[in-house]
């Protein structure tokens, strides 16, 4: 016999500890399954750091907070700007021994539904059974990459999700494809391991380097709580115009510890520019921009972002053709509900509907308690 739950999340990020913790706070009997924090801690780089405070934290019920966590460690957050990646995967593991989160450590193979509800297949040919299930699919799953990426050859690429060690690096020419946080600060952990140049090349203007606050974000947070469905309510002018807010705090303005790390004389910014063409020797590559310059590089590195695709999440193939899409984003209810019944999603592919809040951990407690609410009305 399968073993069987009420719910089955299916994820062991930020968004499914969220889910898990406050379904279970809710007397709601859960299972979680997969590697604990397994993007965070194989696909970013280990002295990489956070742009967010110790405000963002993953408890929707407000007690087991990254602040509760700095005060039960005898730590201060003042003394933590930026914050390591690295205090944050300890307030997870700390998040969940405290809401005593029993992880199973195996991974979902594929999910199909029964007369029985959702069965999901385990990487061992063991079985669960839940009469619902919450997924919470990491960004890992949707690379966005441009079309000239197969030009490079596997060995001289690597999207920044692959690239988390820089030792190899020293001595080398670097192209960084992309003009966001993570490519300034890729560049800032390649200089720090000695490349001897880096290229970051963009279609947008350079971005600024300023301390920004990230707390213009609190208040649609508050009313997504407040009234369900409020992001879709909104006009399409009005979606817009928080877009591009969050756009020009959270992608337009970059953070100001990264310019000591970036010397001019090592890194060469290139805005306004695309690549149009690229070149493959025996040894180097060579990439023609459409300023009519030419860059020579040992190595390209994609910080291209994600783009959501609900196909190539592999779990999900079975039940995947009864889920509503649109442009890669599974149409979701007021409550994260798909147009499978029983089945939710959270995160990165909550955002189409949700708001580009929900990519980030800021949305992690909210989107807990909104999907949990709606499986118990």
């Amino acid at each position: 016999m399968p073993d069987r739950t009420d719910l089955l999340v299916v994820g062991a990020g930020p968004y499914a500890y969220s889910a898990a913790a406050f379904a279970r706070d809710n007397g709601i009997e859960t299972r979680t399954v997969g590697h604990p924090m397994d993007f965070w801690r194989r696909q970013m780089p280990g002295d990489m750091f956070l742009r967010s405070g110790s405000d963002w934290h993953l408890d929707g019920s407000g007690e087991h907070t990254f602040e509760a966590f700095f005060e039960d460690r005898g730590m201060r957050p003042e003394d933590l700007d930026p914050i390591p990646i690295s205090v944050f995967l300890d307030y997870t593991e700390w998040f969940r021994e405290c809401k005593r989160l029993d992880l199973d450590e195996r991974l979902v193979t594929g999910l199909t539904t029964s007369t029985a509800g959702f069965v999901a297949t385990m990487d061992d040919g063991a079985k669960i059974t839940a009469d619902k299930v919450l997924a919470a699919p990491g960004v890992g799953y949707f690379l966005n990459l441009p079309e000239w990426y197969a030009d490079v050859p596997p060995a001289h690429r690597s999207h920044t999700c692959e690239l988390v060690s820089f030792d190899s690096f020293a001595g080398a020419r670097v192209v960084i494809i992309g003009g966001r946080q993570s490519a300034y600060e890729w560049a800032a952990l390649l200089c720090d391991h000695d490349a001897e140049h880096v290229d970051v090349v963009h279609r947008h203007s350079t971005p600024r380097f300023a301390k920004v606050s990230w707390g213009f974000v609190d208040q649609y947070v508050d009313q997504t709580l407040t009234h369900r469905g409020w992001w879709r309510g909104l006009s399409v002018e009005r979606q817009r115009a928080i877009a591009a807010e969050f756009w020009q705090v959270g992608r337009l303005t970059l953070e100001p510890w990264l310019v000591p790390r970036i010397p001019d004389a090592v890194v060469t910014s290139h805005p306004g520019c695309a690549v149009v063409d690229t070149a493959v020797s025996e040894h180097d590559l060579t990439l023609s921009l459409s300023d009519g310059s030419a860059l020579t590089a040992d190595h390209v590195v994609f910080a291209s972002g994600y783009r959501a695709d609900l196909a190539r999440v592999p779990y999900l193939g079975g039940v995947v053709h009864r889920v509503s899409i649109t442009e890669g984003f599974p149409a979701l209810t007021e409550g994260l509900e798909t147009s499978l019944a029983g089945l939710y999603l959270t995160g990165f592919a909550s955002t189409r509907d949700f708001g580009p809040f929900y990519g980030f951990t800021k949305g992690c407690p909210s989107a807990a308690r909104i999907a949990i609410a709606d499986m118990m009305r």
